[in-house]
């Protein structure tokens, strides 16, 4: 085990390295900050044949990416520069056909929108133009009444929200968060992993034994894969989440690539602000976004257990056990975990390269043991 641990914090680096012992790990890192001050970095196993996980390792980190474009969303709210519940049509007008004039931004952000998949099926090279998606959305009815159910919106929920950017910016999402938060602070977070990156990316293996999706035409495999365009959880190339073409693409839904310190850094940025910078997210905007908006039995009848605010997973015993009711983050597929929490001042993120199925128990053992040290 690489890094290291601030005094106070060993429960973490001893929980870290339990869970190469309990688990099939094969490389992972931890990193937690306390009041904006750096008290965990920790890192281990291999990145990749014949190359050990670095400090400045990054992994895809799949729907984590729905932090990244749900802060940039509460960064421009916050500017008075879009409101969450303005109809999305006013920022973007050829949205509302098909009966979705009454969806906002806040519908997407808590997966009530009614449009967790499209109808019309798109080759991955149209998902990379960005555009066809755009148009699809338009010609996109919703599955139910807006605001009445909910649903994971997968993909949808990053093309939707990140057209809103767009629109106001002139930016696509993965850009404007670079240039508004990602290279200011030097994060290690990228939606669109640059080229000269390539280097440092840790290669995704499956651990034995992972759930199979169900068939092709089931609503929960066309939401994860887009139509079957994007395999899942295939890691193959070409189009699967080892493929530089796939993580070097705009898919904010789904496709970030970050190390545990970018992610971190992330969440510790948008609640305490690092290293004496400045807070991202005010306490108002905060308390917004931990507002919880969906819960409960979804439009598929499941009910895992999850809630969620206005873009982000909140503190839920039976589903991902946080530190309170100012917790706020996102996971991604196979393990990947990062939140927040203002009231503990906390930005915590677990990235690793060996997925697991769901209830992987590796992030949640970490930040039980990040609980315990505060208490």
């Amino acid at each position: 085990m690489d890094g290291w641990v601030d005094e106070g914090f060993g429960a973490v680096a001893d929980t870290f390295a339990e869970n190469f012992s309990l688990f099939p790990e094969l490389g992972a890192a931890v990193t937690v900050y306390f009041d904006g001050r750096k008290v965990v970095e920790l890192w281990d196993g291999e990145a990749a044949p014949a190359r050990q996980w670095g400090r400045e390792t990054v992994v895809p980190v799949f729907s984590c990416a729905k932090g990244l474009v749900s802060l940039v969303v509460h960064l421009l709210a916050q500017d008075g520069r879009l409101s969450l519940d303005a109809p999305i049509g006013s920022y973007w007008p050829g949205f509302v056909a098909g009966g979705k004039e009454a969806i906002t931004c806040r519908m997407v952000l808590g997966h009530r929108a009614g449009i967790p998949v499209l109808d019309k099926t798109l080759t991955f090279d149209e998902i990379a133009a960005w555009t066809p998606v755009v148009e699809a959305i338009e010609q996109q009815k919703p599955l139910w009444e807006p605001g009445t159910s909910y649903e994971y919106h997968g993909h949808v929920f990053g093309f939707v929200l990140g057209e809103v950017v767009r629109r106001i910016t002139g930016q696509l999402p993965g850009a404007y968060f670079r240039s508004v938060v990602g290279d200011p602070l030097g994060l290690r977070a990228w939606i669109g992993l640059p080229a000269s990156e390539l280097g440092t990316l840790a290669r995704l293996t499956a651990a034995e034994g992972r759930p199979a999706m169900p068939g092709p035409e089931h609503l929960l495999t066309r939401i994860v894969t887009m139509n079957g365009a994007l395999v899942f959880p295939g890691l193959a190339v070409p189009h699967g989440w080892n493929d530089p073409a796939l993580l070097g693409m705009e898919l904010p839904g789904a496709g970030a690539v970050a190390s545990a310190t970018g992610l971190a850094g992330l969440y510790a940025a948008a609640v305490t602000g690092i290293e004496g910078g400045p807070r991202l997210l005010s306490e108002e905007t905060v308390s917004d976004a931990v507002r919880e908006v969906s819960s409960g039995q979804g439009f598929l009848g499941f009910d895992a257990g999850a809630r969620w605010g206005s873009g982000f997973l909140l503190d839920s015993a039976s589903f991902r056990p946080l530190l309170g009711p100012r917790s706020f983050g996102n996971d991604g597929a196979g393990g990947q975990f990062a939140f927040g929490d203002d009231e503990h001042g906390i930005g915590f993120a677990y990235v690793t390269n060996r997925m697991i199925g769901h209830g992987d128990p590796r992030a949640n053992r970490l930040i039980t043991a990040v609980r315990n040290t505060l208490t």
